[in-house]
């Protein structure tokens, strides 16, 4: 074995091909996910489901096994959390269990304080009470917010972010930096540029357009099409996280001048990291590459940018391939191929 391992988020899009590439690579792996309703459970239990665990024996706080072992837990429930920290004694801790959106965040921002400030606090605690060898982190692109300055770079300052996700998120690099610091938890966060790929979530473009597309419906492109993503196809972003996992950023980084200092390392054992494919890719080659995957045109109204969206992201990951020795190949028309033949697989029953 090589350690135990907690994933948060499981049941999540990028939670389950972590926790089934963790148990093939011979981590015993114990899942976490509170199965909310923000997008369809269905989905999420799905996801379960091809881990091999009986979905219709999920009770709260209730252990079931199958190919990791899974718990219904909310990350804001601090006392089962401790005490699934004191049960398994993790090794390390994987925290992608969050409020995912950005355009939700406009409607709803006080579930983001619960879920990513007050339930990564929870984490953060129970690491500092039960230590693990490395917690690793999502954050996201959106931290970026006003910048323009591309390629995004982890040396960048984040004042400005647009929506409560992203203010949340922010929030998290900050809480580990100071529990590095403090109680020297080692921590790494990782900034996710626009993650698609088999069994992702119903509300990202992907979903949408391929959904509208194959039932024959208009669906909206916005900022007249002018957008560009640093698209990453997820084989390629659990990859880089299993490869991160059993290293550790270490205190006193001989890169970290307090004179000047980089947002993306430390002297506490901490540092950040862009995850992207670094190759942004045009909206609308996007959606060219799902009409031609489902050979059949879309129906697009284009629509003025959205509040909190920002026209490209573009991720500059330079530290990240030379610290994992990994750089992502998989090009859009296969990755989208993969989404799209598992979303048929998936609505055909």
């Amino acid at each position: 074995m090589n350690g135990k391992v907690l994933v948060t988020g499981a049941a999540g899009f990028i939670g389950h091909h972590l926790a089934k590439l963790l148990v093939k690579e011979g981590y015993n792996v114990v899942g976490l996910d509170n199965i909310n309703d923000y997008y369809d459970p269905n989905l999420k239990l799905a996801r379960l489901h091809d881990m091999n665990i009986n979905t219709d024996d999920i009770q709260y706080n209730k252990a079931i096994e199958g190919d990791i072992t899974f718990y219904k837990i909310d990350l804001v429930d601090n006392k089962n959390i401790l005490e699934l920290f004191k049960k398994y004694q993790f090794d390390y801790v994987v925290n992608l269990a969050a409020q995912a959106g950005v355009r939700y965040s406009l409607e709803n921002p006080q579930s983001y304080i619960d879920s990513n400030i007050t339930g990564f606090l929870n984490i953060l605690e129970a690491c500092r009470a039960y230590p693990v060898k490395h917690l690793v982190f999502a954050s996201s692109s959106s931290v970026y917010g006003l910048n323009q300055n591309v390629p995004f770079k982890t040396s960048h300052h984040t004042d400005h972010p647009l929506a409560m996700y992203a203010v949340s998120k922010k929030a998290n690099e900050m809480m580990a930096h100071s529990y590095a610091q403090l109680f020297d938890i080692p921590s790494t966060g990782l900034r996710f540029f626009t993650v698609y790929g088999p069994w992702g979530r119903p509300d990202m473009a992907l979903h949408i357009f391929t959904k509208a597309i194959v039932e024959d419906n208009e669906f909206d492109v916005y900022n007249y099409g002018k957008m560009s993503r640093d698209f990453t196809y997820v084989i390629d972003i659990v990859e880089s996280v299993k490869r991160l996992i059993p290293l550790p950023p270490k205190a006193n980084n001989p890169k970290y001048d307090p004179m000047n200092p980089n947002p993306a390392v430390s002297s506490a054992p901490y540092q950040l990291f862009n995850i992207g494919n670094n190759s942004p890719v045009a909206l609308m080659d996007y959606i060219h590459a799902i009409e031609k995957a489902l050979g059949k045109k879309g129906k697009i109204v284009f629509k003025e940018i959205q509040p909190g969206d920002v026209p490209s992201t573009y991720a500059d990951v330079q530290s990240l391939f030379d610290y994992i020795n990994f750089k992502p190949s998989t090009s859009i028309e296969e990755g989208i191929k993969a989404f799209v033949d598992k979303y048929l697989e998936l609505n055909s029953k």
